[in-house]
Formats: structure tokens, sequence, C-alpha cells
């Protein structure tokens, strides 16, 4: 069976984020996404996510500073020490909240730079942040982010992702987002059949519009069908902006029991 989890910061917009995790709960969601739960105490999120029987299954570690157009700091060179003070902190609240998944991000990669250190220097960030998990469960994940909307983003397809994961020694999955993937590459199901092994984590969004699934030109009911054909026992993330409201726009969540 499917297992979607609500992104908690994209389909939600409460000032409170803590607040954002009833809602959650009344939709029928079990699971959740949060990309940068850090402006909230650990140990007030735990007991909220304990008191609604929720699960987050996935953070980021922090991007840098988006204000000075950083998307993530994980590939560039000279700012090692940020990343691991910043991947210290993601590591502290998943192992507090049992979260599995840290999504890692890159970076961007000028034109005018060498892409092998940077590959170089991300592939080191993510073998030293692999050791400061041994003892737990949770792995690390990349992800290609595509080029229109983030120019120069150090990995923008899945062959690049995984070049990356296979420079590194460590455990560290593909984060498969079919409205990135869509825009670098299309023809999104062979690439699910060819990457099955590798994929840690699914998302979605319609393109164009990043709205729920059933706009745009990606027929994501196939793509989930097949996912279930696949076997796949990993969670899938609504990363998703509603195009109205969230309840009017969870039609296509019915059919797995969420939004009823």
């Amino acid at each position: 069976m499917l297992r979607f989890a609500a992104n908690l910061s994209t389909m939600f917009d409460e000032t409170d984020e803590l607040a954002r995790l009833h809602r959650i709960e009344r939709l029928g969601f079990k699971y959740l996404e949060w990309l940068f739960p850090y402006s909230c105490d650990k140990n007030a999120i735990a007991a909220r996510l304990n008191e609604l029987n929720l699960e987050l299954v996935l953070i980021n570690a922090a991007l840098g500073s988006a204000k000075d157009g950083d998307r993530g700091i994980g590939a560039l060179p000279g700012r090692v020490d940020e990343f691991k003070k910043a991947m210290t902190q993601a590591i502290e609240y998943a192992i507090a909240l049992n979260v599995p998944m840290i999504h890692v991000m890159a970076g961007v990669c000028p034109e005018s730079k060498d892409r092998s250190e940077y590959l170089e220097t991300f592939a080191s960030n993510l073998t030293w942040a692999t050791d400061q998990l041994k003892g737990s469960s949770t792995q690390l994940l990349v992800e290609p982010l595509n080029q229109v909307d983030t120019p120069n983003y150090l990995i923008g397809t899945s062959a690049q992702a995984i070049e990356l994961m296979d420079m590194t020694n460590a455990n560290v999955g593909l984060q498969f987002d079919f409205y990135h993937l869509q825009i670098m590459e299309g023809n999104l199901g062979s690439s699910l059949k060819n990457h099955i092994d590798r994929i840690a984590h699914v998302q979605f969004s319609s393109l164009p519009g990043r709205h729920e699934p059933q706009f745009g030109e990606v027929n994501c009911k196939y793509l989930f069908d097949l996912l279930e054909t696949l076997a796949y026992k990993g969670f899938i993330g609504c990363e998703y902006r509603p195009k109205t409201t969230v309840e009017e726009g969870l039609s296509w969540a019915t059919p797995y029991g969420i939004g009823d």
C-alpha cells in the first residue's frame, strides 16, 4: 500500500507551524515531510507528533542563506565548516524525532567554476555526515533539481545524482521528484523502473504550476500505480502548493483513504 506524506511546508500556510500538524491529522494523513523544522523546539515537535500519532519522515538540512541565493551548501568549497554545523543540527533533529531521511542540498555551481571540485566536496561532506549517523537508521538523500527554476544547481538529473552517490562511501539514496525530473528528463515511468533500486523517496506535484497531481501534463495516477507494481516500499511526498484550498484539491487522495 502506498504511503503518502503531506508536506507541511508547501501545502499549508498557518503561521504557527505546529498548528499545521493538527490539520494534517484531521485530513487523514499519517505521515509528513517538513522542509526546515528548525524554528520549532525538538521536544515540542516530538510531543505534538506523539499526541497526533503522526510520523515525520523527511527533513532538509539547512540550505544556507536564501536571501543570498543559497540553494544548499553541501557541495560548496570553502563552506565545509558551515555545512558540518548545519548537518549536525539536522542530525540532532532527525535522531530526536525518529526521522528516517534527511535531504542534503548540494547548492549552485557557477558556470565559471570547476564542477568536479564541487562534486568532490559534496561526496566528502556526505561521507562525513554518514559517519555521524553511525548507529542510526537515518539515511541521507540527494535530489536532482531542475535547471529552469534553479539554474546551475549542481545535481540536475538522475544520472548526475547517481554519479555523485557512487563517489561517496556513504548510504545515500535518490530522492525522485516527478516535477523536477519531468522538466529535465521526461519518460518518468522508464526512469522509475531503471532506478527503483536507488530510489529512497518520491515526491510529486503537477507541471506546470506545482499544484495537485490532477492538474498539468504528468499522469501521476499512472506513476503511483507503477510504484505499486514495482513494490516500492518508501514514502511519497506531496510537495505541492494547493491551487485553491488543501481540502478542495484532495480528490486525488480519496482512493488512498485521505481527505474523506
